[in-house]
Parts: structure tokens; C-alpha cells; sequence
């Protein structure tokens, strides 16, 4: 409302700063003071204050030197012209929020920024590390996987990418805003041998991967 309001006031300065210039034709000076008794009359009614009854020219008519006839039936026009003003505004508004809304579902809405800083997760061997969004009520993954390789000594594989392990998930548009809820799932492979124990010389069961871990958490 105060911004809505402070717009009319600032349209309404500059309209009396055109106004005294004197430099306006006639035609032009009265379409504007129109506009400007127009706005006053359509501030007061979002304002919910007395709306003033005005004659053709916009000028505030004298009840004590006008019928009372007159009086209802130009009060009667001011409340037509103000409440189609309203509706007019109103439907701006809805075809702005359509417009938006379609701009909103045509496009992703955001993203989800992700810092990998460490695995504290003692495996023993190599692993891969899965990153994704999951909806719980559907059961189903809705992203694809970030892809962290591990190695045994606790250090990512490609050491180059040390304290830059990061992603973006930006395929969540406005299909994924609806959703109820969306959690971010971590799971965690074992690349190696089929148990722990095994001796390394039993090539046979060397780089299997076998499901080690798993967490979640709600994003939203």
C-alpha cells in the first residue's frame, strides 16, 4: 500500500510541476488536470477516504449551489469511473501474475550449491561418493549424480580437485517446487575387494562395488 501510494504522489508532482510550467496547450492542460482529479479520486477510494464529487472538469462541485439530484447522480458516475479503475487494476495485476507465473514454469526457478569438504567415513579401501536429490513420497531419484571418487588414504582421487569438490543441481523447476518435500541423499560405494579381509592376491575379487553407506537430509 505505501508503495502503491508513493508512486500516485510522485505521479501527481510531476503532473503539477507540467501543470504550472504554463507551457501546456489547453486540449493537453485539460486532459491532464483529468488525470490528476482521476488518480486523487482513485487514492482516496484504495485509502478508503471520502471520495469527492466532481463536475466534468474535474472541479469539486458546491453543494450548496447544486441540486441534490445532481449531487447523487455525478456522485453515482465518480463511483462507476473509480471502480472501473479498480478492475482495470485488478486485471493488470492477474495478467501480470499469469504472465509471470508461465515465465515461473518455463524456466528452472533455482539451484542447490554443494561443497564437498570431506568424507569422515572410515571405508578401508576406495569408494564413490553419490550426490543427488531425492523425492521421498515417490520413491524416486530426481536428479542426476555428482560423482566423487575417493581413495583409501581419505583424499579425493584427483588430487587437483582437492577443497574443489563442488556442484550444482539446477534442473529443479517449477514441476520440483510442488513437490512436498525433496531430501539430498549421500551414498557411498566400496570399490574393491568382496570382504575387507580378503588377501589382495585374490584378483577375482578385486574392484567390486558393494553398497557401504548411505544419509540424508530434507531440503526442503
Amino acid at each position: 500500500m505505501f508503495r502503491s501510494v508513493r508512486h500516485m504522489i510522485y505521479d501527481l508532482i510531476e503532473w503539477r510541476s507540467q501543470i504550472l510550467s504554463g507551457t501546456l496547450p489547453q486540449d493537453e492542460l485539460k486532459e491532464l488536470k483529468k488525470k490528476v482529479t482521476a488518480k486523487i479520486d482513485y487514492g482516496n477510494r484504495i485509502l478508503d477516504l471520502d471520495l469527492v464529487v466532481r463536475d466534468e472538469d474535474g472541479n469539486i462541485l458546491d453543494p450548496e449551489q447544486t441540486s441534490t439530484i445532481s449531487l447523487f447522480r455525478a456522485h453515482e458516475i465518480a463511483s462507476k469511473q473509480v471502480e472501473e479503475r479498480l478492475q482495470e487494476e485488478k486485471s493488470q495485476k492477474q495478467n501480470i501474475d499469469i504472465n509471470r507465473q508461465a515465465k515461473f514454469a518455463a524456466t528452472p526457478s533455482f539451484a542447490l550449491f554443494v561443497n564437498l569438504k570431506n568424507v569422515v567415513c572410515k571405508i578401508g579401501e576406495d569408494a564413490e561418493v553419490l550426490m543427488s536429490l531425492y523425492d521421498p513420497l515417490e520413491s524416486k531419484f530426481i536428479s542426476e549424480n555428482y560423482l566423487v571418487r575417493w581413495s583409501s588414504c581419505g583424499l579425493p582421487k584427483d588430487i587437483d580437485r582437492l577443497h574443489n569438490l563442488r556442484a550444482v543441481f539446477t534442473d529443479l523447476g517449477s514441476k520440483d517446487l510442488k513437490r512436498e518435500k525433496i531430501s539430498f541423499v549421500c551414498q557411498i560405494v566400496r570399490v574393491g575387494r568382496m570382504e575387507l579381509r580378503d588377501n589382495n592376491t585374490r584378483k577375482l575379487t578385486s574392484g567390486l562395488r558393494r553398497p557401504f553407506g548411505v544419509a540424508g537430509t530434507s531440503v526442503c
